[in-house]
């Protein structure tokens, strides 16, 4: 049985992309063994790898309004504290255990202490999920054994290399294509593509390894908080993942 697995890039809000991409594959009859993901990547695989259908998903996040879990943060370290999203993960994964899950997880955080990446793939699934989304400057680190941790995608947004040993077959998932554009007016807006463009760089080459590539188009120019587009961004995902499926015959194949 061929071992199919995904890995799922970070990008805020735009992250539910992936659940878009999840649910079309899961309509065709793919299943996937691995799951690797970064930032919203780690909370959508860990949905997934929890056996919890990724319209469900939707759902959830829509439902709950994430955001409205996350408090000020006391001191200089952040605006706002991710911490309280506990409250409401520990709902959906009451084990709070990685290797307890369905399908193996694997999440990729910054240790922020020893400036290194770190791949988590035992252990407290949703301390592992807080440390991949805590967005440096916007979020308290997460601290875990002593140690502080930021945003996986500070090192890695699209980290696939967790996939390359186990995995037969691997499946990319981005959601930060960016069109071309003439005229930026905002500062805001400049030093944002600056960092998409920064990010996607480094998932290009690390897209080599990926034998099929799923990436919406256009999709980051999304705010990543703008929660209002969240049911926009999963069918476009969806529709974009069903034309993939389409126009690749070994994942015509493997969907029979």
């Amino acid at each position: 049985m061929t071992k199919i697995g995904i890995v799922l890039s970070g990008g805020g809000i735009r992250g539910i992309a992936h659940l878009g991409v999840l649910k079309a594959f899961i309509n065709a009859g793919i299943q996937f063994s691995h799951v690797s993901g970064t930032s919203a990547g780690s909370i959508v695989g860990a949905f997934y790898a929890a056996g919890i259908d990724p319209e469900e998903a939707l759902h959830i996040f829509i439902k709950t309004k994430l955001l409205r879990f996350v408090r000020p943060a006391l001191g200089n370290l952040g605006l706002m504290n991710i911490e309280h999203t506990a409250d409401l993960l520990k709902s959906y994964f009451p084990h709070d255990k990685i290797e307890d899950l369905k399908i193996p997880l694997t999440i990729a955080a910054t240790n922020f202490s020893e400036g290194s990446l770190e791949y988590f793939d035992r252990g407290p699934l949703i301390r592992a999920i807080q440390a991949s989304c805590c967005i440096p400057g916007i979020f308290k680190p997460i601290m875990i054994n002593d140690q502080m941790y930021v945003d996986g995608g500070v090192l890695n947004n699209f980290p696939v290399e967790p996939l390359l040993k186990d995995c037969d077959f691997i499946i990319g998932s981005s959601c930060n294509h960016l069109n071309p554009v003439k005229k930026i007016t905002k500062i805001t807006s400049l030093v944002t593509r600056a960092a998409i463009m920064s990010i996607n760089k480094d998932m290009e080459e690390k897209a080599k390894f990926c034998n099929v590539m799923v990436e919406p188009k256009d999709m980051g120019s999304i705010n990543i908080f703008d929660m209002a587009k969240a049911e926009t961004i999963y069918w476009l995902a969806y529709e974009e993942t069903l034309k993939t499926i389409k126009n690749n015959p070994v994942l015509r194949e493997l969907s029979l």
